[in-house]
């Protein structure tokens, strides 16, 4: 019998051909309610790890080790955790602001709601960004290069709020989730390279117009001109 030769067929995955954003969580600012008034003062006479000045402002700050956050806890039991870089961490943080409160015998009996206040995401776009030209190409920018190196862009039909700088770094700021945050990443790079592409396309414009005025004022163009006459004549 003829031998039969089973042919193999490599499995080839196809590359991803989107390339990650370089976008990491810096901060994130949560508030919450802890359910039930919270004696300052006693906190304040007791736990060393915070500041309370009434006659400045009304919250009292405590300040955690481990997630390293700060917090604000008003009288009323609402409180906002600054510092986490993840819901996680801030989950963590509220943890040991509830067991900080057990010490001075205040019992929370409930879990905290947490919402997301804001979130701050720093990163790099990986171009090169000109920001004068930025200023006067986008809507809603601030730029004072003598003040500040960076560009305040509001981008239009979001939250979010971005400092851009010559090198591709970002900070974006306003956003409420992560994914929220990469969405608006996403869209701020097409616009930046649609502004780019236009860019582009103009200086190209004014270039093939610079030769074209070049070649028709030429010597050559003229000289050959002036032949063209003395041969008709």
């Amino acid at each position: 019998m003829p031998k039969t030769t089973k042919k193999t067929t490599k499995k080839t995955t196809k590359k991803s051909s989107k390339k990650k954003l370089d976008i990491t969580i810096v901060n994130i600012v949560c508030s919450s309610s802890l359910g039930q008034d919270i004696p300052l003062i006693r906190l304040a006479e007791t736990l060393p790890n915070t500041e309370y000045n009434p006659e400045q402002f009304p919250g009292r700050i405590m300040r955690i080790k481990e997630p390293k956050t700060s917090a604000l806890i008003f009288s009323s039991g609402k409180i906002v955790n600054t510092g986490a870089r993840s819901l996680k961490k801030v989950r963590e943080s509220i943890d040991r602001i509830i067991e900080n409160l057990a010490k001075v015998n205040v019992n929370i009996k409930i879990k905290p709601k947490i919402e997301v206040q804001n979130m701050v995401g720093s990163g790099s776009i990986g171009m090169d960004l000109n920001l004068n030209s930025l200023a006067m190409e986008l809507d809603n920018t601030e730029y004072e290069p003598e003040q500040f190196p960076g560009l305040v862009f509001k981008l239009a039909g979001t939250r979010a709020t971005f400092l851009l700088f010559s090198n591709g770094k970002i900070v974006c700021t306003g956003t409420r989730s992560e994914v929220k945050l990469k969405e608006a990443v996403t869209e701020l790079i097409q616009v930046l390279k649609k502004k780019r592409k236009n860019l582009f396309l103009k200086t190209l414009k004014k270039v093939f117009l610079i030769l074209g005025s070049i070649l028709t004022n030429s010597p050559t163009k003229k000289h050959s001109t002036k032949m063209v006459r003395l041969t008709n004549s």
